[in-house]
């Protein structure tokens, strides 16, 4: 069955997943959370896809969650606040049960999804990426804006709090006072802006920014995509180790990367003198 809210192309190793849900702005539903979510399963396990670029339909990279069920969400909540109200006991089994039953498919395991991706993954931001949709952005390994791409953690201006890992991902990219200067505000930078922050990696002219994006994407997608996937995790693991313990991991990495024929690869191309063809393995 085709995808209804996503398009995708892969070229040279490169998929690109392009938000597209026009009449939103690309605001992140389930039935989009489901198409992504299942296509970047897909993904990870075909070594012959090897970087993720992830992008939205113009003028907008994600206009955030999908609310139009939220009001109903909220009728359905007042309508059992006139139920007796339960125990204490009660509260906490109910609350239990519900953590228990989180969908793969909601917005914030989308985000963790593509947090968790052993490949490589860009956003390249052209539009507006708020609320959630910033989230997405984050949870990429790295951000390349247009001058007109737009960031805003607009949770608050809804009465809400950033529930997409934003809280976790921000202090680490751009430090805690600016971190709550965003998140208390929810208001918006544009793409200049966010590579000031650091929050983007690059900032491009609105024309050039898919151009440059998508080679990045496929001089990563030539690389070693297993050095990558090691890189990734002692980064991740790093922020909360000590030294000595990211040295120990670090040994350990090295010695699965020294096995691969990828290294194998480098160190012949190294004595020929001649650029590597690497491939993944």
């Amino acid at each position: 069955m085709a995808d209804e809210f996503i398009k995708t192309d892969v070229t040279e190793g490169v998929l690109t997943i392009t938000m597209h849900d026009p009449p939103t702005r690309n605001a992140l539903g389930p039935d989009m959370a489901r198409e992504m979510v299942d296509r970047i399963d897909q993904f990870e396990a075909d070594p012959a896809e090897r970087v993720l670029l992830l992008t939205g339909t113009e003028p907008s990279f994600c206009s955030g969650a999908n609310v139009r069920g939220f009001s109903q969400r909220i009728r359905d909540r007042e309508a059992a606040a006139e139920e007796p109200e339960p125990l204490p006991w009660g509260k906490m089994e109910a609350r239990l049960a519900r953590n228990s039953q989180t969908s793969r498919y909601d917005a914030p395991q989308v985000v963790y999804r593509i947090h968790q991706l052993q490949k490589p993954s860009i956003a390249a931001v052209n539009g507006h990426a708020v609320g959630v949709g910033m989230g997405l952005a984050l949870a990429c390994d790295i951000r390349i804006a247009g001058e007109k791409g737009v960031f805003s953690e607009a949770f608050v201006l809804r009465g809400l709090i950033p529930a997409d890992g934003s809280c976790w991902q921000l202090p680490r990219l751009i430090g805690l006072s600016n971190t709550l200067l965003l998140q208390y505000t929810g208001d918006r930078i544009d793409g200049n802006e966010a590579f000031r922050l650091g929050l983007a990696s690059k900032v491009y002219p609105d024309d050039q920014l898919l151009e440059e994006a998508g080679q990045l994407a496929s001089r990563l997608a030539h690389g070693p995509t297993q050095s990558y996937s090691l890189i990734k995790y002692l980064v991740h693991q790093a922020m909360d180790s000590s030294l000595s313990e990211h040295l120990e991991l670090a040994r350990v990495a090295q010695e699965h990367a020294r096995q691969t024929d990828d290294h194998k690869e480098a160190v012949q191309a190294f004595l020929e003198k001649r650029r590597p063809e690497f491939k993944g393995r």
